[in-house]
């Protein structure tokens, strides 16, 4: 008899296999993600009872693919669709046969294009692939990025809605179209990686570590998805240490034996993988920063030399604020403030008032470190970083 955790486990390692399996069956998003969560709720009732398949995801793409034809079947606005599933019933064997575990293709990659593609609003990407992909319910996602349910439901079904009607092809883009379509996707991923990262939700983060791993072994030849993947273990290594009695601590305060060193190990040779392989851009650079900053003591002159790279790449305003971190632990604070200063960067970006609040209290500014410590202090939206500012306010 299968235990939650079981089940658990399954759903995780299957979802998005079944999604995109049902996704290239009927061809349509919303009917194969009902389908898919019918079948696994059937699971979770039948399982305990009548004991784990052999081959759990063939019983799993049976069910949600019958669940699916039964959708179809009701809907009269689908007959098309129906006419075409049921010219492949009938060279099929019957669409209720129970389906061949070695013959169900892997289409996550063609799954996870189509939730990216750039047809389709930034915010309804970074749902799609969480809902679609990821497995994360409505009320997950929601939760994430500070909506509310009913919200994200219908940005959900916008979503899907455009894909239809618009006709976004469910399948992997052409040679000529595949690196920008590529970096949709991994910016999509990464998006999802820093909003968990950056707000204390470790589900977030992880599944952003998961889907780039599916991603790298299903695209072996791209080593920049390499490079991404070893830029979040870099990050993730310390997340253990960022937090200690409810309040952010700066890297430079963190207890470092609290930190992954199998992450860490892990994201270098990824990084020496990438690397070698030729992978270029944000990335890699990235990640070459995340990698010095695991070193004891950090090579400053060597994170600011390629911070100057990332902006030269990249025209980011947010590397040059981090550069200018890097500039106050090799010139002193008043070096980096005087590049903060000169930024364009939008007014509501909070790191940039907590940056300056910090560099200000360095050179013994209360007056203006307060203000900029404030005004971040308006502008975060986790209560670990919340109590951090309160602190830092406190002291002045």
């Amino acid at each position: 008899m299968p235990e939650p955790s079981d089940l658990a486990e399954v759903f995780r390692a299957e979802w998005a296999r079944v999604v995109a399996a049902l996704v290239g069956f009927c061809g349509d998003l919303h009917v194969a993600e009902d389908a898919a969560q019918e079948a696994f709720a059937t699971a979770a009732v039948r399982w305990p009872v009548d004991g784990t398949p052999d081959v759990p995801r063939a019983w799993l793409l049976t069910t949600a693919r019958n669940r699916a034809i039964d959708r179809l079947r009701r809907d009269q606005r689908l007959t098309q669709k129906l006419r075409l599933l049921e010219q492949q019933e009938a060279t099929d064997q019957g669409a209720e046969a129970a389906v061949d575990a070695s013959t169900i293709p892997d289409e996550r990659l063609e799954l996870m294009f189509l939730c990216c593609h750039p047809a389709l609003a930034a915010e309804a990407r970074v749902a799609l692939t969480l809902r679609a992909v990821g497995g994360l319910d409505t009320a997950e996602i929601a939760r994430a990025f500070l909506v509310s349910e009913e919200t994200m439901k219908r940005r959900l079904t916008r979503a899907r809605t455009k894909i239809r009607d618009a006709g976004i092809p469910f399948g992997v883009p052409a040679a000529h179209l595949l690196p920008a379509r590529l970096d949709t996707l991994l910016a999509v991923v990464y998006l999802i990686f820093n909003q968990g990262y950056g707000d204390g939700r470790a589900d977030l983060a992880a599944e952003a570590v998961r889907l780039a791993r599916v991603l790298d072994a299903l695209l072996p030849d791209q080593p920049r998805v390499t490079a991404l993947l070893a830029l979040m273990l870099l990050h993730d290594s310390r997340r253990a240490a960022r937090v200690r009695d409810g309040e952010l601590v700066p890297m430079a305060d963190q207890d470092r034996s609290l930190w992954d060193t199998a992450q860490i190990e892990e994201g270098r040779k990824l990084l020496d993988s990438a690397v070698a392989r030729g992978a270029r851009g944000a990335y890699p650079l990235q990640a070459a920063i995340a990698e010095l900053q695991t070193e004891d003591p950090i090579d400053w002159p060597s994170v600011a030399r390629l911070y100057e790279t990332l902006v030269d790449e990249t025209g980011s305003a947010v590397a040059a604020l981090n550069r200018a971190v890097a500039v106050a632990e090799i010139d002193g604070p008043a070096a980096a403030l005087a590049i903060v200063d000169a930024l364009d960067l939008d007014d509501d970006y909070r790191y940039l008032h907590s940056t300056r609040a910090e560099l200000q209290r360095r050179l013994g500014d209360g007056q203006a470190a307060r203000a900029a410590y404030r005004r971040a202090l308006d502008l975060t939206t986790t209560d670990a970083e919340r109590r951090f500012l309160q602190r830092r306010l406190a002291e002045l």
